[in-house]
């Protein structure tokens, strides 16, 4: 079988060598598409593999219209919404993701914002300290977990909400359970979150949420931008000049948010939460053995487009 690696933000050396290492072990062929300019590139390349390797990378319809043998797509990541999934499961492709392997790099980074933002970016400002605040983790999966402990450890308090997990789990996790959004976003300093963009959460994080958080809160975003109403966060801002917010995903209205709010806004220039050499490796070799695994064994443990 023909497998691309279609990286426009390439891996790691070390993983792209892995991942070589366990295609190439199964008796598959490898190719790779890295740092292409322009998403025609991806569309040529696909003519004639069989499987795909993505970071962010989008396969879109077209994408898909053009890969006549393509027979599976998994995502190095967490996320796959850069997939159309319903195209794919139309043309009988599969779709995995890799999940928990790029979570400990996203984790580390939502607590690096928090401290970032509470030291007033570094800047000679008199700062705050994390320790004694209460973090309130919007989704308690891989990543939201892996956030509440560090948290933990730094002596911070954790609450969380999550509509798939009752609150026995989530105090398994090591956190209070949240009554409800409402209740989460009123009492916590800092609110982390790592929801999905879905039709549900899309847009869902606005001006009545953000404003309900206590005096200085601060929320931190290495999920989607999608879910941040951006408008509703602008008017908050307004209305609260005491909240900050930091993301690791540059809002639209960015340069405007800046002008406005200065420090009290961040946004990292491009996606930096799965950017460690361990969770490029750890993603990319997990993907590798999946599409390994399914033309060995029709393995669809982590299939999304079911």
């Amino acid at each position: 079988m023909k497998i691309l690696l279609a990286t426009q933000k390439p891996f790691a050396a070390a993983a792209v060598a892995g991942i070589r290492e366990i295609v190439e072990g199964a008796g598959h062929e490898l190719v790779a598409l890295e740092k292409y300019p322009e998403q025609a590139d991806l569309v040529a390349a696909v003519a004639d593999v069989d499987a795909m390797i993505i970071r962010s990378d989008k396969v879109t319809a077209e994408v898909l219209d053009a890969a006549k043998q393509l027979k599976i797509v998994v995502r190095a990541g967490a996320g796959y919404d850069n997939v159309d999934l319903a195209a794919a499961t139309a043309h009988g492709v599969v779709v995995m993701n890799t999940p928990g392997q790029n979570s400990n790099a996203v984790a580390e980074l939502a607590i690096a914002m928090m401290i970032f933002m509470a030291r007033t970016q570094f800047t000679p400002a008199t700062g705050t300290e994390i320790q004694g605040k209460t973090v309130g983790i919007q989704a308690f999966g891989n990543v939201g977990r892996l956030v509440g402990q560090k948290a933990a450890a730094l002596g911070m308090k954790v609450k969380a909400i999550d509509p798939f997990l009752p609150a026995e789990k989530i105090v398994e996790g090591g956190a209070e359970p949240a009554k409800d959004l409402e209740d989460l976003y009123a009492t916590c300093d800092y609110i982390s979150v790592h929801i999905p963009a879905t039709p549900e959460t899309i847009g869902s994080i606005g001006y009545d949420l953000i404003t309900k958080m206590p005096q200085g809160a601060t929320l931190v975003n290495t999920a989607r931008k999608e879910v941040i109403d951006e408008a509703g966060l602008e008017k908050a801002l307004e209305a609260r000049p005491d909240l900050k917010y930091v993301t690791d995903v540059m809002p639209d209205n960015y340069a405007v948010l800046q002008e406005k709010f200065g420090l009290r806004v961040f946004a990292t220039p491009k996606k930096m939460g799965a950017q460690s050499k361990e969770a490029n490796v750890n993603a990319g070799l997990a993907a590798a053995r999946q599409i390994a695994g399914y033309f060995e064994t029709g393995c669809t443990r982590f299939q999304v487009n079911k």
